[in-house]
């Protein structure tokens, strides 16, 4: 495996990994997978190129408007803000997956939810500085919605202006759910069996960065996305990650 598929900026997990909850940030080694793990490819993504959609439908009313979930706010995403090639919309998709799978296309900075005919719903997301590393198969083990953030230590040494944010929780130092939370507003937890792969699915803050390969290694998304993609799936959901090549930005 070359020096660059071995490192990857991902999510530190909390020592209390049975709570599900974890903050982007620390640099670690990717999983390592067997062959019989590496996700197979789609066929093709008849979608194209980002910016051209093939047979589209794209899904009615204002996707991005500000919502009130659980207490909280979900601010509007301000139109221009996230590249239009980066909404959701419905895509056709062809691929040996099931429908329910989520595929992963970090190099196209895009998430796909399988469904039934040749379709799926197709989320921009936004991926690490130096892309995706790690590829393969795994499976949603849990969700939170409003999760807590606990930040490694090594963030906290490079960033002390975090620790005004930050209070004693449950697992530790952390920052509560809630909007100005880097977690967003939903999180997914994928594992592998009965290992923690330390990604996760999650909303965002910074919807500015979806469609871009910016963030500590996460796989985020627009809030209302991360919320849109959390009501449809379970525990128990697989996940394929595509190989990365050179993510575009």
């Amino acid at each position: 495996m070359p020096p660059a598929f071995r490192h990857i900026l991902i999510i530190f997990a909390s020592a209390a990994a049975g709570a599900g909850l974890a903050g982007c940030a620390s640099t670690r080694t990717a999983p390592t997978l067997s062959a019989s793990a590496v996700a197979p490819t789609p066929r093709s993504d008849p979608a194209g190129p980002a910016g051209r959609i093939d047979a589209v439908a794209v899904q009615g009313g204002n996707l991005y408007g500000e919502m009130k979930d659980a207490g909280f706010i979900v601010p509007a995403v301000r139109p221009g803000l996230v590249d239009s090639a980066f909404h959701r919309a419905n895509v056709a998709y062809a691929t040996r997956e099931t429908p329910g799978t989520i595929v992963v296309d970090p190099a196209g900075h895009y998430l796909y939810y399988v469904e039934a005919g040749g379709r799926a719903t197709r989320y921009g997301i936004g991926v690490g500085r130096d892309g995706f590393a790690w590829s393969g198969e795994a499976t949603i083990k849990s969700k939170q919605e409003w999760p807590d953030w606990y930040p490694p230590k090594e963030m906290i040494e490079r960033r002390p202006d975090l620790k005004k944010q930050l209070v004693e929780l449950q697992s530790g130092l952390g920052m509560h759910g809630g909007p100005g939370n880097p977690l967003g507003a939903r999180a997914m937890y994928l594992w592998q069996g009965d290992r923690d792969t330390l990604f996760r699915i999650h909303g965002t803050n910074e919807p500015w960065t979806i469609g871009k390969s910016q963030s500590s290694g996460c796989i985020r998304m627009i809030n209302q996305d991360a919320m849109d993609l959390y009501q449809k799936t379970a525990a128990g959901t697989r996940v394929v990650v595509l190989p990365a090549k050179v993510a575009r930005r």
